[in-house]
């Protein structure tokens, strides 16, 4: 690689796992751990959260969550977006991996983890009607709008950019199921078709809005503190994911479709940091190394 590819592979490596090397302290515990998981190998889910769109449906889900004045003003009151926005990224990319490839009793920590930290989060907001709220992070409706936005996120991504996914978009959406049920959510969606009537449920009801939070969310979204060599290609990045959101919700979110082919383009970006990365990520390589430790450990039960 010359000078300013492993420089650019350095700075992709920091800003998604926060270590030069791609491989967080968290990431050991994968390793461990005495079952397949909640999903394994050929499952939807290491498919998709495996798989380089994963970059752009981080982006197209942050703004679509700035949309709910709930879930805005849990992020306005308690994240620290603007002094550690790569702290708040790299928590979420914890939480999303851990749960796709580790083993249930780790998963499953990890969500108490993260459900533990949202028994603080609660405040009051003023709702599209203009009516004081009461939140709290932990409140289904919120746990919902979250879960429903993620998933439609990284799903839609992956179909634009990704692979083929085994069983399809149903099995996707009915696998991530298992991760919002881990955090509390109820009546989480198992098919595609249930997963765009929940989505289409909170517009439709009146409970999305976009103002001043929402436009200073949007904005630092656009405009990341990332290093000078890295922002072109974020910047492709975030306009393919403006790209994929529906009209409705950009109209929202006071963004328009570039005229420039950033479908296209975005496609060219994910294929360049498959290069870079290699096939494969660290966290797969630690659940693939878990699965050959208890095959291997089967085998030698068997023999004895």
């Amino acid at each position: 690689m010359t000078r300013f590819t492993d420089s650019w592979r350095s700075h992709l490596l920091v800003t998604l796992s926060g270590n030069s090397d791609g491989r967080p302290g968290w990431v050991d515990q994968i390793e461990t751990g005495d079952n397949a998981g909640f999903f394994g190998p050929g499952s939807a889910a290491w498919a998709v959260h495996g798989g380089m769109a994963t970059m752009v449906a981080g982006i197209r889900a942050l703004l679509m969550q700035t949309l709910h004045p709930g879930a805005m003003a849990g992020v306005h009151d308690w994240s620290r977006y603007h002094q550690d926005p790569l702290g708040r990224l790299s928590g979420t990319i914890q939480w999303l991996i851990t749960v796709t490839f580790a083993d249930t009793v780790v998963a499953e920590r990890e969500s108490g983890r993260v459900a533990h930290f949202h028994e603080r989060v609660a405040g009051t907001y003023l709702d599209s009607r203009g009516e004081d709220r009461a939140y709290a992070a932990g409140d289904p409706e919120l746990l919902s709008w979250v879960h429903v936005v993620f998933t439609d996120a990284f799903l839609q991504s992956h179909l634009l950019w990704g692979d083929a996914i085994p069983g399809g978009a149903d099995r996707y959406v009915s696998e991530w199921a298992t991760a919002g049920e881990l955090i509390g959510v109820q009546d989480a969606p198992h098919s595609a078709a249930e997963l765009a009537a929940q989505l289409e449920a909170f517009r439709r009801a009146g409970t999305l809005k976009s103002d001043s939070r929402v436009a200073e969310a949007v904005s630092f979204i656009r405009n990341p503190p990332l290093s000078r060599g890295m922002l072109p290609f974020y910047r492709i990045m975030f306009a393919g994911a403006v790209a994929s959101i529906p009209r409705e919700y950009r109209d929202m979110l006071g963004l328009k479709r570039s005229r420039l082919p950033a479908i296209w383009g975005t496609r060219l970006v994910l294929g360049l940091v498959r290069v870079l990365l290699g096939p494969s990520s660290t966290s797969e390589d630690a659940a693939r190394a878990r699965l050959t430790r208890l095959a291997r450990t089967e085998e030698l039960t068997s023999e004895t």
